[in-house]
């Protein structure tokens, strides 16, 4: 008996290499359909014949051939551990080697093949908080940068809009570079993400220090300011793009993936409003009237004036210019400080977890090859088009808001007390837009929440008074909360309709999120640019107390009718999404499938060395 069942396993072993102990999957994919079948094992690799799943895809819907019971799914496959019990006996008889009592027979995956793993409210607010720090920077950036060049560092309008064009741009570019090389990246003892975000940190907080710094010499200045906000956004991008990526390699499970996106889109947002509240109440001071005369200080107006009261103003307006530099750097060393604590923070309380849903090769797909399956891929093509336009929409509201308050609203007392009630709204809104997607679905929640801007923007236009602003502005935080929760909430639903419909195409997440990244910076960069052109080419005065007529028209049209037309495009784009969520969950089952047939394989490799 013994010798029969030694005869089995030798067998088993036989066997095993020609079939690699991984299952085999057929792939078609066509433009109208794609299919994934697992073709039946023999009892040998101790998997029964599963049956097919049907990916297919037309006319832009992702359609299943399973039903919502889990016995008639189709990738559901059935485990049976009669063979490998056999196969334990014949071992002992066949090799003629006992296995030790104390040694177990399988090993023991390693934590990061763990499925569905939990993840503890100490990890979800470690990651959530190494999100803040970013938005901290850039919500400052967004909301006081263009005024600060125009103003305070008193570059032309089209010298700043320079500066934000190719800032963003550069900024666009360097995302899927930074993407291709965390790809060739190589596991480490803290993971493969995680030494990017640790070691540029130091680089980006002095290049965000020296961003708000005002050089003694002045024909130079735009190079300065160009320079510096290049690198920033480079080594910004550096920190965002594996830090995005970070959300797929917490946990396999979606529900904890939202859980912790719901975290770090809650912090994101409140580092969104510390990063407003810490600019805006500093810096506060340099925008006031206190510096200007009775009438507007611009060289159109010095002709009005003796030549004692132009002297003496013009001392002033020095003073308060240096005022105004000191407390701008002051603020930036603040914002360098949180994020050097975050930072620590999140590398203390996160672990990278790999996903073991494809089955173990040492061949790695290249990047290019890998770009272009990204590229083909139908859902990420409609995400990112649709949130673009909505992206564009919001910088558009963000980056004019201040100077809509200042110079066309006459709320420049206000502005900053309107900026913190937009993001307390939009932080209190965070775990309400979390249970409306869980309760009605994230394409339904995304329409809901991103259409409530509109009528509140247009009636800040129309009507621009201080009441009417604190209205707008707690109706305006439900929608920025919206539109910062649902796109990093719908992509990882995206990343795992791609990993079904490629199974063995591992690694590209990078791919997914660096190029989400560039396309809406891309496009967030073209608009603040004309935006700022826009102001140019309306009369912008640089430094001037009032500004011409044509320049509030064009704030006017900034702040209302330029986003309703953004959002409005973006919603009909999403209107084509189709992960709804019958199909979101049929991926998460199908998926778990995957891990565990992957780990199964692993598991009997590893007992043929044994």
């Amino acid at each position: 008996m013994a010798a029969e069942s030694g005869r089995v396993v030798r067998e088993e072993q036989e066997e095993l290499p020609a079939s690699g102990a991984v299952t085999h999957i057929h792939h078609t994919h066509t433009r109208s359909q794609s299919h994934i079948q697992f073709h039946p094992l023999t009892h040998t690799t101790q998997w029964q014949a599963p049956r097919t799943l049907a990916h297919t895809r037309s006319h832009s819907h992702t359609h299943f051939t399973s039903h919502t019971q889990s016995q008639k799914f189709g990738c559901r496959l059935t485990h049976s551990l009669s063979a490998m019990t056999k196969g334990e006996r014949g071992a002992q008889g066949s090799t003629g080697k006992l296995i030790k009592p104390n040694e177990p027979l399988f090993p023991k995956a390693p934590q990061q093949t763990e499925l569905g793993q939990k993840l503890s409210l100490c990890s979800k607010l470690c990651f959530a908080i190494g999100g803040a720090p970013k938005e901290v920077a850039a919500s400052a950036t967004a909301f006081f940068l263009q005024i600060y060049l125009l103003d305070i560092a008193q570059i032309n309008a089209f010298q700043a809009s320079m500066v934000l064009f190719t800032g963003k741009t550069w900024g666009a570019v360097t995302d899927p570079v930074v993407g291709f090389f965390i790809t060739k990246s190589r596991w480490t003892k803290i993971g493969r993400l995680m030494p990017w975000m640790v070691g540029c940190t130091p680089f980006l907080v002095v290049s965000y220090f020296y961003l708000w710094f005002v050089p003694p010499f002045i024909s130079g200045r735009f190079i300065w300011y160009l320079g510096f906000y290049c690198l920033y956004q480079t080594l910004i991008t550096c920190f965002h793009v594996p830090y995005s990526a970070l959300t797929m390699f917490l946990s396999t499970d979606q529900k904890e993936r939202d859980s912790a996106t719901a975290y770090r889109m809650t912090m994101e947002v409140l580092g969104t409003l510390v990063g407003a509240a810490i600019q805006g109440q500093i810096v506060a001071s340099a925008h006031t009237l206190k510096h200007c005369p009775p009438h507007n200080m611009s060289a159109g107006y010095l002709g009005n004036s003796t030549g004692a009261e132009i002297v003496k103003s013009l001392v002033r307006s020095e003073d308060y210019l240096s005022h105004s530099k000191e407390v701008y750097m002051i603020a930036a060393g603040v914002v360098g400080g949180v994020f050097l604590v975050c930072t620590v923070v999140m590398f203390l309380g996160v672990k990278e977890r790999d996903d073991p849903y494809a089955p173990k090769t040492e061949k790695q797909i290249p990047f290019h090859k890998g770009f272009f399956l990204v590229m083909r891929h139908g859902p990420y093509l409609t995400l990112t088009a649709a949130f673009l336009f909505i992206t564009v929409a919001i910088q558009l509201v963000q980056s004019n808001f201040v100077l809509f308050c200042t110079y066309a609203a006459d709320l420049r007392d206000h502005f900053q007390n309107i900026v913190l009630t937009i993001l307390v709204s939009a932080v209190i809104s965070i775990p309400l837009w979390q249970w409306f997607l869980q309760r009605f679905g994230k394409k339904t929640a995304a329409f809901c929440g991103i259409t409530w801007i509109m009528p509140f923007t247009l009636m800040l236009v129309f009507i621009p008074n201080v009441v009417v602003a604190y209205v707008v502005a707690v109706s305006s935080g439900l929608s920025v909360a919206a539109s910062l929760l649902l796109p990093w909430s719908m992509l990882p639903d995206v990343v795992d309709d791609f990993r079904l419909v490629n199974p063995y195409s591992k690694g590209h997440e990078a791919i997914f999120y660096s190029f989400y990244v560039f396309f809406t910076k891309f496009a967030a960069g073209i608009s603040l640019g004309v935006s700022t052109l826009c102001l140019e080419f309306a009369g912008y005065d640089t430094g001037a107390c009032k500004q011409p007529a044509p320049v509030v028209y064009t704030l006017k049209l900034l702040i209302g009718a330029a986003p309703v037309a953004f959002i409005v495009t973006g919603l009909l784009i999403l209107l084509f999404y189709p992960i709804s969520e019958d199909v979101r969950l049929r991926n998460k089952v199908c998926l778990d499938e995957l891990r565990k047939q992957s780990i199964s394989s692993r598991t009997v490799e590893d007992l043929s060395n044994v």
